[in-house]
């Protein structure tokens, strides 16, 4: 399958390394044009082209950038693209902790909603809710004991299968997670979000999750970040979020 990744971050490089070592074709971009991707593209032995590029020659596109970042994305740039081209989100918003206020999330709009508003069209939620590190060093074999899972959210019945084919392709457990609406229980701070679950525990995550109560505790993140102390480990990151929002086993 040949996917775009825009944006070439934590995750985003994460993903075009795993998806590559899988046997799909990979093209990545990012705001800095060829030149700006071309190193990375190198180093993982993928080919670098520019955001339209990403679009334009893919199966699936995956938008990996800051979330603010959505809103500056040229506005012709899924014009030429395929109904059924798939579009992955997999962006978190932090407001305060680190972009600006978005006034329709604040007031309750689902993040992926409003991405998908954004560009214009149909989403999948999938990769934000778990560690780059858990992405990267955690993946296992399709049956092992334990492995993790990652939630897939989004409207599209075909697409929604796709992205979940992506996930274990690249060793983790996919759980659908319902509607795009319903993807506000995978966002930062819910009991689905960044806790290296199982299916089982995702399932769970996903179904305890309250309407409201996660931006409360977005809120915390400064101070609880702060109370890690200055070099925190992977396992200390995890078990605060397991903290934030216990389930009983």
């Amino acid at each position: 399958m040949k996917i775009g990744i825009v944006g070439v971050g934590n995750i985003g490089k994460t993903l075009a390394r795993l998806l590559k070592e899988a046997g799909h074709t990979i093209y990545v971009a990012n705001s800095r044009g060829v030149d700006g991707v071309r190193k990375i593209a190198d180093e993982i032995n993928v080919e670098a082209v520019d955001i339209y590029g990403a679009v334009n020659s893919s199966d699936v596109v995956i938008l990996s950038i800051p979330f603010p970042a959505i809103k500056e994305l040229p506005t012709d740039l899924f014009y030429s693209a395929t109904t059924d081209k798939v579009i992955i989100d997999t962006s978190n918003y932090y407001p305060d902790f680190r972009d600006p206020h978005i006034k329709e999330i604040d007031d309750g709009m689902t993040e992926s909603v409003w991405v998908s508003k954004q560009i214009n069209r149909p989403v999948i939620k999938a990769f934000n809710n778990i560690l780059a590190y858990s992405l990267a060093e955690l993946g296992q074999v399709e049956g092992s004991k334990n492995r993790l899972a990652i939630a897939v959210a989004g409207d599209s019945v075909p697409s929604k299968n796709v992205v979940m084919s992506l996930v274990n392709d690249i060793g983790f457990d996919p759980v659908d997670a319902g509607s795009l609406e319903d993807s506000w229980r995978q966002q930062p701070c819910t009991p689905a979000y960044c806790c290296d679950y199982d299916q089982k525990m995702m399932r769970k995550g996903l179904a305890i999750a309250q309407k409201g109560e996660a931006q409360k505790k977005r809120d915390r993140l400064p101070e609880l970040f702060s109370s890690l102390g200055a070099n925190p480990t992977h396992q200390d990151i995890v078990q605060m979020n397991r903290d934030l929002n216990p389930i009983l086993d």
